[in-house]
């Protein structure tokens, strides 16, 4: 029994779960002649002053975020919070088990990948001023989702309804901030002049590119998030790719994080058919005897709230951000 234990969770085999599946063959994918596309000087060089200036990002941006006012808060059941997270974890759930099925595991550590798993923390995780943190930093990961539905990459995706999910994640990954700055509370944005968060998620998202992504799709000869070569669909494709990669993700994830927040806050605060608020700090879980509270303790002039009908959702506790 312990030698049938060992043989089928042997080193060998689990790496054959993680990378076993990946067709070299399909453009794209991975293989030698993908892992060879750059020179190892080249990459060398690249890699060095990558994470150098995405070091210079992270600490720019960490030096000057900040946090919302310290407020109570009511935390409440809501019906359309818990069906989204059994949606978003049912998606991944299929996706991981397609990954299963062709011994892709490797790809979960794509961005993307990476995105779901957080977005289902933060549909599942308590209210807490790390959710918040969270948040703010995910919400300057959403170019991924906009570039894989402008740039789709699917010619490895064989398997019946494999494209199909391909498109539904990415659109759900865009669904569940909106629905989440839509309830308001911790799930809220800095000012749009603010550009502290998003410039420490960039050097975020982007040492996390040139360090594990790089690394182990070197190691396993396997396109993670195309850092080895570029994608068939790669508008820059040539040796150049990566420097362009690296610009232009510069001013994408800033400019696709500010628009969807000015385009959530149009639709969720000022657009009469969808408004469901007059500002998105605005917890729309509490009842207006609990923001009328809760103004009072921010100091904020209680006449400013909007009236709203009590809420009818079961009060289930209180915390302290």
């Amino acid at each position: 029994m312990a030698m049938a234990w060992g043989g089928r969770y042997s080193l060998e085999n689990m790496l054959d779960w993680c990378a076993g599946g990946v067709d070299p063959s399909i453009p794209g994918n991975g293989g030698p002649s993908c892992a060879g596309f750059l020179s190892v000087h080249r990459r060398l060089c690249e890699t060095l002053l990558g994470c150098a200036i995405s070091l210079l990002y992270f600490y720019w941006g960490y030096s000057y975020i900040t946090y919302p006012s310290s407020y109570k808060f009511v935390r409440k059941d809501r019906g359309g919070k818990r069906a989204l997270l059994v949606l978003v974890s049912l998606v991944f759930g299929v996706e991981i088990g397609f990954k299963f099925a062709t011994k892709q595991l490797i790809y979960l550590l794509n961005p993307c990948h990476v995105t779901t798993a957080i977005q289902i923390y933060l549909l599942g995780a308590p209210p807490s001023r790390v959710v918040t943190t969270v948040f703010r930093v995910h919400l300057n990961f959403l170019n991924g989702a906009v570039l894989a539905l402008i740039f789709p990459v699917t010619n490895s995706r064989l398997l019946p309804f494999e494209v199909e999910l391909y498109w539904i994640q990415h659109i759900m990954m865009l669904v569940t901030p909106y629905y989440l700055l839509r309830l308001g509370g911790v799930y809220t944005v800095e000012s749009v002049r603010d550009m502290s968060w998003t410039v420490m998620s960039l050097g975020i998202l982007l040492l996390y590119h040139f360090l594990p992504l790089q690394m182990i799709g070197v190691a396993a000869e396997v396109n993670l998030n195309n850092m080895l070569c570029p994608a068939i669909s790669d508008p820059f494709y040539g040796p150049n790719y990566r420097v362009a990669a690296f610009l232009h993700q510069s001013l994408c994830v800033p400019l696709i994080s500010k628009t969807f927040c000015i385009i959530a806050n149009f639709f969720i605060t000022k657009f009469p058919p969808t408004k469901v608020k007059d500002s998105l700090e605005t917890d729309v879980t509490m009842s207006w005897y609990d923001q009328y509270i809760a103004a009072g303790q921010n100091g904020t002039p209680r006449a400013q709230l909007s009236y709203a009908p009590p809420s009818i959702h079961r009060r289930t506790r209180k915390l302290q951000i």
